[in-house]
């Protein structure tokens, strides 16, 4: 066991790490506290709210960082414990901060408090911090320790800062918000739920394939209803329609609300050209496993896959290289009875694009350039798999999504265009909620789903209706 004190640090094996905010009881009226871990970047901030761990949001996406939840020892200690695995943590992420807050009471008042990290798979003391009674006075918000990158390992700094100004100033230190959550949820509410599918009580007869291009008169479909709450006053009524995303006028959309396209003659997005090329769009019909030659697709970078199939089973389209071997991860991959969905491939540049069509039943396939990608700056809508284009500054993206089966998984990547798929969030929960968070500059965004989804950015700016000094419950323990 190492024990350090303020200013101090501490080389860290790097290994997984469980990590305790101890105080001493003395009596009944010892104030509970609400520790938190904190993931920040290069700048010394989080990157949104996602990078947040604390009581109401117990892990991280990246489940590099959980909180365990606390215990009492039998001499009267009590513990909030932390587990950090520093093998999981971001290349992004330069440090993890261990703060608290006191809800009301200033820290001075919490008798013998102390940090203290062991190891997750022996239990051996790596390091403690115990707070001096001269450093914890009047604050009612504290930063413990900090564990932080140095020379391609890990090191532990004790800290000791408090924050007279409580929360609201380690917030700003730390580029994060305490905005009031009930207005959080107004403006969730006000947003709207994600559209929910409609489930007829018999299938439909099948569709016809779509032509290979477009008729002029084409309508571009209409937006899904947004269904009625159960239970609510508008339950029985018309749903009030949701607005349609912004394509251009003319073109055919899939039931995600994606376009699909025989031609389009401008961008929607604003993803940088090495994303990828422009080139025609490329269609194609078929029926069972096939290899479709994209003779339009002849340089590197992302291109975007649509495919319609009617039937059922599994559908899935993978990129083959130049050996005919197929490549990981796939463009798409599905099970829906007349599966509708977009994926992304990154194509070599290695002659014309190649795909592998694996599906029963009869199928049409589109090739287009990431240029037809919808924008995820402002709220997305969609149902079923898609692809989205985002090139704009670090937000908070609200994740929201139904499902209509009870295995039913949601999944959402980002992809950058000299990087590997990295998964934001994931889960079966119905209905689902997350929030994550995006870095700034530009990357595609894939929805692996085949029910209703939505995504919401939110600015990461300091809030114009912060009360000074006021906590509301978005840290504080929900008790």
């Amino acid at each position: 066991m190492t024990q350090i004190i303020k200013g101090g640090n501490l080389p860290m094996s790097g290994e997984p790490m469980r990590v305790a905010v101890v105080r001493r009881a003395a009596g009944p009226g010892v104030p509970e506290i609400d520790p938190a871990a904190l993931l920040l970047d290069d700048s010394g901030k989080v990157r949104g709210r996602s990078d947040l761990v604390f009581y109401n949001q117990r892990a991280h996406a990246t489940s590099a960082v959980e909180l365990l939840g606390n215990a009492r020892s039998e001499d009267g200690r009590t513990a909030d414990w932390l587990e950090i695995d520093p093998g999981r943590v971001e290349p992004e992420v330069e440090r993890i901060v261990i703060a608290a807050s006191s809800e009301g009471v200033a820290f001075g008042e919490i008798p013998g408090l102390y940090l203290e990290a062991v190891s997750s798979a022996t239990g051996e003391r790596m390091v403690v911090y115990s707070v001096d009674d001269d450093d914890a006075t009047t604050e009612t918000a504290y930063v413990l320790g900090e564990f932080y990158r140095r020379d391609g390992g890990w090191k532990f700094r004790a800290v000791g800062q408090g924050y007279d100004s409580g929360l609201p100033g380690l917030a700003e230190d730390y580029g994060f918000t305490v905005e009031d959550e009930a207005e959080a949820e107004a403006e969730e509410a006000d947003a709207g739920p994600p559209p929910a599918p409609a489930l007829p009580e018999a299938p439909p007869p099948a569709p016809p394939l779509p032509a290979a291009a477009a008729p002029a008169d084409a309508v571009t479909a209409p937006a899904p209803a947004v269904p009625a709450e159960a239970g609510s006053e508008a339950a029985g009524s018309e749903a009030p329609a949701v607005a349609a995303p912004a394509v251009p006028p003319g073109v055919p959309v899939s039931k995600s609300g994606a376009p699909l396209l025989g031609t389009i003659t401008r961008r929607i997005n604003s993803l940088p050209t090495d994303f990828g090329p422009d080139f025609p769009v490329f269609t194609q019909e078929g029926r069972g496993e096939d290899i479709v030659r994209v003779e339009t697709a002849t340089a590197a970078g992302f291109a975007v896959v649509d495919l319609v199939r009617l039937g059922d089973g599994h559908v899935e389209v993978s990129r083959l290289n130049h050996r005919n071997r197929e490549q990981s991860p796939s463009a798409l991959r599905g099970w829906a009875e007349d599966f509708t969905g977009r994926g992304i491939v990154d194509h070599d540049g290695n002659g014309p694009l190649r795909l592998r069509v694996k599906a029963r039943g009869e199928w049409k396939i589109t090739v287009s350039p990431v240029s037809v990608l919808r924008d995820a700056s402002e709220r997305v809508e969609g149902v079923g798999s898609d692809v989205l284009a985002y090139s704009g500054p670090a937000v908070d993206l609200a994740v929201r999504y139904r499902n209509s089966k009870d295995d039913a998984w949601f999944e959402l990547e980002s992809l950058r265009r000299s990087a590997s798929r990295r998964t934001l969030h994931s889960g079966d929960r119905w209905p689902g909620r997350s929030t994550v968070a995006l870095t700034r500059g530009a990357r595609l965004l894939i929805v692996s789903y085949d029910s209703a989804w939505s995504l919401t950015p939110r600015e990461v700016t300091p809030h114009p209706n912060r009360r000074e000094g006021e906590i509301p419950p978005f840290w504080r323990r929900l008790r």
